[in-house]
C-alpha cells in the first residue's frame, strides 16, 4: 500500500478524505503543529522518514553536535506521544552529544501500523521496529532512555538488544509492577484526573477514538480532558502550541493506541499484561540501568528499588525528581536535564 505522508497505509483517499473532513486534523496539520513546537529548539535540528522493512516509516529527530566521543542518547516518547514533546530537553543534551528521537512506529507522524492482536506479539513488533529504526540511522551503541510506555519499549528491547544499550535510562516507566489488590487500591488514590475519567471508559472503547469520535469538538475536548497540558509545558509555550500538537496528535487514524489496548490488561490502562518487573532478571547483567521518578507522580517508584533487589550485583540508580509528576521531563526540566546529562556523562566515562 502507498504512504499517505503522515505515515499512514491507505485503504483508500475517499475514506481518508472523509476522516479528516469530519476530524480537523490532517497529517499536513499535524506536521505544522509539530514545526511550531520545535521552533524553541535552538540546536540545529534534522527530521527525516527511516523507511523499516514492514513497508513503513519512523519520523525522526536528530540532533548532532559532531562530538565522537561521546554516546548518543535515543529517546522513546509515551503513549499518544511524540518526539517533539522532548523540545525542551533537546538543547541541553545536544551541548554533549548526539540526540535522536522518533515517533514510536503508530503514533505521531509515524506509519499507522496493523498491530498483532496478540500481546507478546505486538509488544515484539514494536521492539523489532526500533531495532529496524536503529539500523536504519547507522546507530551501534547508545544511551537509550524511555518515557512511561516508551520505558517498557526501551526495557523489552534493551532485554532483546543488550549489545546496542550502554546505560538504560528509564523516566516513570510504565507496565512495570504486578497487579495486586492492594496495589491496585494504593494507585487509585494517586490517579490524575484525566485518567480517573478515562479509565473507567477503556473496556469499551479506546482513550484516543474519544477525541476522533469528538469530530468538530475534539480541540475543546482535549483542552477539557487534559487541562495539564498547558500547565506542563509552560516554560516552552504559554499559548495553545503544546495542546494543539496534542491534539494533531491524538487525532490522528488509529494504530498503536490499539495495540496498546491488547498489551495493557483490561481494566484501566495502569497494568500490563506481561508486567516488565519480573522480566528485569533476563537483561544482561551488564547493563546499567537509571530511574527517573517524579516525585509527586500516580507511577509506583518502588518499582525501581524492586529492580536492584532483582540485579543486585548489577548497577540501578533511582533519582527522584521534586516538585513534578508523571511529566517531569518538562514540568522540572532545567533538573532533569541536569541529572541526565551527568547520567549519561557517567555512561561515557564508563566506556
Amino acid at each position: 500500500m502507498a504512504d499517505d505522508g503522515g505515515g499512514r497505509h491507505e485503504e483508500s483517499r475517499s475514506w481518508l478524505g472523509s476522516w479528516f473532513r469530519w476530524c480537523p486534523t490532517s497529517p499536513q496539520l499535524l506536521a505544522d503543529a509539530e514545526t511550531r513546537v520545535l521552533k524553541y529548539v535552538k540546536s540545529r535540528l534534522e527530521r527525516f522518514y527511516v523507511p523499516i522493512p514492514n513497508g513503513g516509516r519512523i519520523w525522526t529527530l536528530k540532533l548532532d553536535p559532531q562530538k565522537p566521543n561521546t554516546l548518543p542518547i535515543v529517546m522513546v516518547h509515551g503513549f499518544g506521544g511524540a518526539a517533539g514533546l522532548f523540545f525542551l530537553n533537546l538543547d541541553a543534551l545536544a551541548e554533549h552529544r548526539a540526540v535522536y528521537a522518533f515517533d514510536v512506529l503508530g503514533f505521531g507522524r509515524s506509519s499507522r501500523h496493523n498491530f498483532s492482536t496478540n500481546a507478546t506479539i505486538a509488544e515484539e513488533e514494536f521492539v523489532d521496529s526500533i531495532e529496524e529504526w536503529r539500523k536504519g540511522v547507522g546507530l551501534e551503541e547508545f544511551i537509550l532512555l524511555g518515557q512511561s510506555f516508551g520505558g517498557f519499549l526501551a526495557a523489552s528491547y534493551a532485554i532483546k538488544h543488550p549489545s546496542r544499550v550502554k546505560h538504560l535510562v528509564l523516566t516513570e516507566p510504565w507496565g512495570f509492577p504486578e497487579k495486586t489488590e492492594q496495589a491496585a487500591e494504593e494507585l487509585q488514590a494517586r490517579l490524575p484526573f484525566w485518567i480517573k475519567i478515562i479509565g473507567p471508559l477503556l473496556q469499551y472503547f479506546n482513550f484516543m477514538a474519544l477525541f476522533r469520535g469528538a469530530g468538530p469538538l475534539g480541540p475543546q475536548l482535549v483542552r477539557w480532558i487534559r487541562q495539564d497540558i498547558r500547565t506542563v509545558f509552560a516554560d516552552g509555550f504559554q499559548d495553545s502550541t503544546v495542546v494543539d500538537y496534542s491534539y494533531h496528535r491524538l487525532a490522528q487514524p488509529p494504530s498503536a493506541e490499539i495495540a496498546f489496548g491488547y498489551i495493557r490488561q483490561s481494566e484501566g490502562l495502569e497494568w500490563a499484561k506481561n508486567p516488565m518487573l519480573p522480566r528485569m532478571t533476563s537483561l544482561d547483567p551488564n547493563v546499567p540501568i537509571t530511574f527517573i521518578y517524579g516525585v509527586d507522580s500516580w507511577m509506583d517508584s518502588r518499582t525501581g528499588e524492586k529492580t536492584a533487589i532483582l540485579r543486585k550485583d548489577s548497577y540501578v540508580d533511582i533519582i527522584y525528581i521534586q516538585n513534578a509528576g508523571h511529566q517531569m521531563f518538562a514540568q522540572q526540566h532545567a533538573q532533569f536535564n541536569m541529572e541526565l546529562v551527568r547520567v549519561c556523562n557517567n555512561a561515557d566515562r564508563a566506556q
